[in-house]
């Protein structure tokens, strides 16, 4: 951050999905914005940053030595625990604790389904040990920690073959000092342990999710470390200077020796820097209620924006094993390009949730994919160019997808190959819609209040089959979608979360306590910021208590205003929020706090893509014709092709269209139009609120 001051500086956000690694690059000197994709390359994510990074300072013309910020995101922490490829990894815990992973909660996923299994602990019960260590949920020392205990236990598990090692005792969120001691321990015979603590990576009580948490921790800490290596080593190879950052789940930005302490924080990068990136968008365009809708190659994920500001969650699951960190509130569905048509047995066509992936990826690819997908769904049917992708850098075979839908769908299910394509699409778009549905109409956001922003390579494809299935009226879609996360790192702010528990009524003298350990918080939250070089001046600290009524198990975040708040208002505020969580609020009940919360956010420098042109016509965009099969009265459609990049301001683009650029293709079905803002972005009306077209954008921001 600090080389910000570079003439003409450059910063470049990459974002690693499972098909395509996407770049963008602004300058923040003339504030200009290029964007570039290539392939993933799974087996080692770090070559295809390489790649893109020389590709992409190519396409601009300028150095590598003008790069003063590198940031990405990443998925490679998630996808080791979900294939299970993570370090053979050993827990210490309590005396009688050892078995909290296997126990859980007695909750089933699926309360009627008694086949459902929850996963595996990620460590094995042998190579669980216990401690003879005690402290009480006041702090009290009640057994003192034996470090040469501690130290036995360390070698057993090193002669077990274990690289990473959790430590995690009961009630650390109260008082660390054993779990540090124990660290300290550790290391002294077992100095190349990974070893992670609970006081540190979980502070929160709740053994289960802070166990699991922190074993997740260990689990991917020496792999990601390893791979964070490589990716610095490419990025230096390259000749970029400056030190890489990597976006975590709660959207912001955190410096690679953070990652590497805490890389369970990143199992929700890449998509976490979408949705901040749509947030960021909408209140600079004037959208500030979002659905946020990302098609990538492998999943989809969706999100909410209200009122300019993306909502948080302080717990998830990872492959069916709690994670308790801050994060971008993202549900996540296996439906993207790659994903997978079949047949079940019941004779029922099926879309996912498996990929083909980056490799060998589509049929239509020529890589030696065998299974189509919903890719060659849409290069069947004419929605995605028959000819080229990436305009025209990537070749593809519309014969060979045509062949696997007509042999592996069409055929067994008596249908002809274009109805068979369509039916592929529309049980994506079934799944797509029962997503938006999960994170907007049943938590209480009436969808048609919001407008679809629709990015990833293949959400603008789907996103107005998408708004008619959820009722939204509006689309909207960004300049160069397909790489929009990537952009969405350059405008994330560099932040982390500080939380500490304390469980007790929140009374005056609660309330007393709960500002002094929030001052406590802010002074971490500062250090941490000045040693990550951001300035004071960009420096912010947002705070929150999560509060609960006495006698509930689970509390309710309420935000609070840097200074000057009464414990009237902080309640007055809970009442507020608990009605809009559950519906209703219960005065006079007594209120309890749980944690207390600090961000430290440092604002970063943003840049805007150039305006598209002004004073052309419709014509001046087009680029050719294509047969497209829409279905139903339409069938087969001759339908012009326009270039995105030459459409210039307030140009309108009437259905049935395609819209073409680098990153992504737009549908533009029979009876809807698109409208070319000034900004750029791209806003289409359903057809179903043909009224909001006279109203502008309040009927989904109102």
């Amino acid at each position: 951050m600090a080389a910000a001051s570079v003439s003409r500086a450059l910063r470049i956000g990459v974002d690693v999905g499972g098909t395509f690694t996407d770049l963008a690059i602004v300058d923040e000197g003339s504030g200009e914005i290029a964007f570039h994709k290539v392939p993933s390359t799974p087996d080692d994510p770090s070559r295809a940053i390489a790649t893109g990074v020389r590709e992409l300072l190519e396409l601009v013309g300028r150095q590598a030595g003008d790069v003063a910020f590198l940031g990405h995101g990443t998925t490679v922490a998630t996808n080791m625990v979900i294939e299970r490829k993570g370090t053979r990894s050993g827990l210490l815990t309590t005396r009688g604790f050892r078995d909290v992973l296997e126990i859980g909660r007695q909750i089933r996923p699926h309360l009627y389904n008694y086949r459902v299994k929850r996963p595996e602990p990620l460590v094995p019960r042998g190579l669980r040990l216990e401690v003879n260590e005690r402290i009480d949920a006041e702090g009290k020392v009640l057994t003192p920690l034996d470090p040469e205990e501690v130290r036995r236990l360390a070698r057993q598990l090193q002669q077990e073959g274990v690289e990473a090692i959790a430590i995690c005792l009961l009630h650390a969120w109260r008082d660390a000092s054993h779990e540090i001691a124990a660290r300290e321990a550790v290391l002294s015979v077992f100095p190349r342990a990974y070893v992670s603590i609970s006081g540190e990576i979980s502070p929160e009580f709740r053994e289960f999710d802070r166990f699991s948490t922190t074993v997740m921790n260990a689990y991917v800490g020496p792999r990601l470390s390893n791979y964070l290596e490589r990716f610095c080593d490419r990025v230096k190879e390259v000749g970029v200077p400056a030190a890489p950052y990597t976006i975590h789940s709660n959207g912001g930005l955190m410096s690679v020796e953070t990652a590497r302490l805490a890389p369970v924080r990143t199992c929700l990068s890449g998509p976490a820097a979408g949705v901040m990136g749509s947030a960021v968008l909408g209140r600079e365009t004037g959208f500030r209620n979002l659905v946020t809708f990302d098609v990538g190659g492998t999943s989809t994920d969706v999100s909410v924006v209200v009122d300019g500001a993306t909502l948080a969650t302080g717990a998830r699951h990872v492959a069916g094993h709690p994670l308790r960190v801050p994060s971008v509130d993202i549900h996540v569905i296996g439906a993207g390009g790659g994903s997978v048509a079949w047949i079940d047995d019941g004779g029922a066509l099926k879309v996912g949730p498996h990929s083909v992936g980056a490799a060998p990826g589509p049929v239509a690819y020529g890589r030696g994919g065998t299974e189509p997908t919903l890719t060659d769904a849409n290069i069947v049917l004419g929605r995605l160019d028959p000819a080229g992708l990436l305009r025209g850098r990537m070749k593809v075979d519309a014969a060979a997808a045509r062949a696997a839908i007509a042999e592996r769908i069409a055929g067994p299910l008596r249908l002809g190959v274009e109805e068979a394509a369509l039916g592929i699409i529309r049980v994506a778009v079934a799944n797509m819609g029962r997503a938006i549905r999960t994170v907007s109409t049943e938590r209480g956001h009436a969808p048609e209040r919001f407008a679809l922003f629709a990015y990833g390579g293949a959400g603008p494809l789907h996103a107005t089959d998408v708004a008619e299935e959820c009722g939204i009226p509006t689309i909207v879609i960004p300049r160069e979608p397909g790489t929009l996360c990537a952009r969405g790192i350059l405008l994330a702010d560099v932040s982390l979360d500080f939380v500490r528990s304390r469980i007790r009524v929140l009374d005056e003298a609660g309330w007393q306590q709960a500002k002094a350990i929030l001052a406590d918080l802010r002074a971490e939250a500062d250090a941490w910021l000045a040693a990550e070089q951001i300035p004071a001046a960009r420096r912010r600290f947002p705070t929150k208590l999560d509060l609960r009524y006495q006698g509930q198990n689970f509390e309710v975040p309420v935000a609070l205003p840097d200074q000057g708040m009464e414990l009237a208002e902080v309640l007055r505020r809970f009442a507020a929020a608990h009605r809009q969580a559950y519906g209703y609020d219960i005065p006079g009940r007594t209120v309890e706090m749980v944690n207390c919360r600090v961000t430290s956010v440092g604002e970063v420098l943003r840049g805007r893509p150039s305006p598209p042109p002004r004073g052309g016509s419709l014509a001046d965009a087009l680029s050719g014709e294509r047969r497209v099969f829409f279905g139903g009265a339409h069938q087969w459609l001759a339908t012009p092709v326009y270039d995105r990049d030459r459409l210039a301001q307030g140009v309108t683009v009437t259905g049935p269209a395609i819209v073409e650029e680098m990153s992504a293709t737009l549908i533009v079905p029979p009876g809807i139009s698109a409208v070319v803002e000034q900004d750029g972005q791209l806003v289409l009306r359903a057809r179903h609120d043909a009224a909001a077209a006279a109203l502008g954008k309040e009927p989904a921001n109102a």
